[in-house]
């Protein structure tokens, strides 16, 4: 028998994306998402103008997602939204907008944790779509967050370890910035460590005990590097951007498998999983790959639209919870810092 169709609304307001997604069971019908373009004057996200743009695209981002999806409002099942992580100002709308909806239409409204989703991305059905079984390794990779988590079922995950300050995503972000490129810069240190030496130059990799990161001091040997370079040659980062780039990636790079190498051996799950904004970067892909042929891993990467915030992969963990009958009431509250499984 032909499981019955529930229409999922998900919305996503972490950060500085706006997204509404409507999903069928596991399917995407639509997957709408406004990025918002006022942060890059100011080379990183502003809270205060984050939220209020939240709150200019959250009427006609849903409208869209709901047209593209040709499906009326009140054919929805339920309603999910980000509760945490993030930025509690953008949070808020979400979550104002979310409770308000399901309040109006008298139907379930489902929290979903910002982090879980990124990982649960994985499940959403869609062409030439490869699945990794339980228990599997997560790799959550960007802008605000580094883990590694042990995912033994859809709502039973173990974090591992995790940056005990910046995220990898940040670090990108912050090296392209001393570089003088624009926010957000890790696309373009991508860009153009392809066409540079990744062995070109040499930075220190952190020593920090367990599968934990620390990426702070790398950003600082690379400012020390590009003052000490640019002293002798004020032209030197315009001279060598390829190589620069190369080398930063490299080493990043390097810091994220040497620590995935690490957690494969201590638990012996050759199953990994990467996702979060990072997982677009193609050194990593290629890395996974790499990894695939030489170690013996099963690797699974989201699509790219399914790697940066996305409400879509808000959406089947909605649909998941919705399976389970794991609804949340009116008094629910947004979650600056939300743990995975708290």
């Amino acid at each position: 028998m032909e499981k019955s169709k529930k229409y999922i609304l998900s919305i996503e307001s972490s950060c500085d994306d706006t997204s509404a997604a409507v999903l069928c069971n596991k399917k995407v019908l639509s997957n709408v998402v406004a990025t918002q373009e006022i942060h890059k004057q100011y080379g990183g996200v502003v809270p205060e103008l984050a939220s209020r743009a939240h709150q200019q695209n959250i009427v006609p981002v849903v409208h869209q997602a709901l047209a593209k999806a040709n499906i009326d409002k009140k054919q929805l099942s339920a309603i999910a939204f980000t509760r945490g992580p993030g930025l509690m100002g953008s949070l808020l709308v979400g979550t104002s907008f979310a409770k308000s909806l399901a309040l109006g239409l008298n139907i379930p409204l489902i929290e979903v944790n910002h982090m879980e989703a990124h990982i649960l991305a994985h499940f959403i059905e869609h062409d030439n779509q490869s699945i990794p079984s339980f228990p599997f390794l997560a790799m959550t990779i960007s802008g605000g967050h580094t883990q590694i988590v042990k995912v033994i079922d859809h709502f039973q995950m173990e974090v591992l370890g995790q940056t005990l300050d910046d995220a990898v995503g940040e670090a990108f972000d912050k090296s392209a910035k001393l570089m003088g490129l624009p926010y957000p810069g890790g696309p373009l240190i991508d860009k153009y460590a392809q066409l540079g030496n990744p062995h070109a130059y040499e930075f220190p990799k952190p020593k920090v005990d367990g599968l934990n990161f620390s990426f702070s001091g790398l950003k600082t040997s690379i400012l020390y590097f590009l003052q000490r370079e640019t002293r002798k040659d004020p032209d030197f980062i315009s001279k060598h951007i390829n190589d620069i780039c190369a080398s930063v990636q490299y080493t990043i790079l390097e810091i994220l498998m040497e620590k995935l190498q690490m957690a494969v051996n201590q638990t012996g799950i050759h199953q990994v999983a990467i996702g979060g904004g990072v997982a677009a970067n193609s050194g990593i892909r290629q890395r996974l790959k790499d990894a695939e042929e030489n170690l013996g891993w099963s690797t699974f990467i989201p699509k790219f639209e399914y790697c940066t915030d996305n409400a879509a992969m808000i959406g089947i963990v909605g649909y998941l919870k919705y399976e389970k009958g794991a609804f949340s009431d009116q008094s629910i509250a947004a979650k600056a810092r939300y743990a995975i499984g708290g």
